[in-house]
């Protein structure tokens, strides 16, 4: 069978209206490949003065991972990026020893009702980059090489597949496409990478045979190709790559091969040590729990 798992979405509310879905990590399965943390936020239409802004938070040991069906978001970040995050575009932020970001409605946009809709990943790093300095990449949606057939168009985000290579550059191997689909499109999902899973972000598809309804994440058997048809006009991610070499231990934001690791992370938030961003005076507080 080519799905060897079909994880549900645990729902989160992070208010303004926004519900997030949470695929990853799951009793069952912590990552597939470096992923160990999926949210599916939205869509949800904004309505003016709504705050859905995610305040400034740190990060240690991994690389997010923003992308955005509608809408947009600001980036900033200790590091003094500043970056409109729009459809299309992939923007990977690289944690390593430590890092604050925030994100939020620009400020065009605060007066108006607009939709907004996406995913945020983690990417683990590999346990000899956990430390590495922090960096933040923006790839525009004009960068990201396209694939397509009659019904099918293929959006290689990052990673490699259909002769074609994302210009994301990461720390181990990984896949990440966007797929839409026309009713009756069929993608043929060679082993492209060790460990994959598919999520249905929109429309029934089958995946050899087997029904996978949106918000749905099926983790694939590994090693073997799978034939994906969409029964309706779907929307739906690929992800995958190679698998950590162990567990992580997560706490909050915290992401660490070490869990002696996460205290200190833990301490140095506490005590406002791990960075500002230029501009912000808000921040979120480490929680009791």
């Amino acid at each position: 069978m080519p799905i060897q798992t079909l994880l549900q979405p645990h729902f989160t509310d992070l208010g303004g209206g926004m519900t997030v879905r949470r695929m990853l990590p799951a009793a069952s399965r912590q990552s597939v490949g470096p992923f160990l943390f999926f949210d599916h936020f939205g869509p949800v239409t904004h309505i003016p003065d709504s705050n859905t802004d995610i305040r400034p938070h740190p990060h240690i040991g991994l690389a997010t991972v923003t992308y955005l069906f509608e809408g947009a978001m600001l980036h900033r970040d200790s590091l003094g990026s500043v970056q409109r995050i729009e459809p299309g575009a992939i923007n990977w932020m690289t944690a390593g020893r430590g890092i604050v970001h925030s994100e939020r409605t620009p400020d065009d946009l605060r007066k108006q009702a607009h939709v907004i809709h996406g995913l945020q990943l983690w990417a683990a790093l590999p346990v000899a980059f956990e430390e590495v300095e922090p960096a933040f990449a923006h790839t525009p949606a004009a960068a990201i090489p396209v694939w397509r057939d009659e019904l099918i168009t293929v959006r290689v985000l990052i990673g490699q597949a259909f002769d074609l290579v994302s210009p994301v550059r990461t720390f181990a191997p990984t896949l990440y496409l966007d797929v839409a689909a026309q009713a009756g499109g069929v993608l043929h999902l060679d082993c492209a990478a060790e460990e994959r899973a598919i999520y249905g972000v929109e429309g029934r598809l089958t995946v050899d045979g087997q029904v996978l309804e949106p918000n749905q994440l099926a983790v694939l058997s590994d090693g073997q190709p799978a034939v994906i048809v969409a029964e309706q006009s779907a929307r739906f991610v690929v992800i995958g790559g190679a698998p950590l070499e162990g567990r992580r231990a997560m706490w909050w934001n915290f992401v660490s091969s070490r869990r002696e690791r996460i205290e200190v992370a833990k301490e140095d938030w506490r005590q406002q040590r791990m960075g500002v961003i230029p501009g912000e005076t808000e921040f979120i507080p480490l929680p009791e729990r």
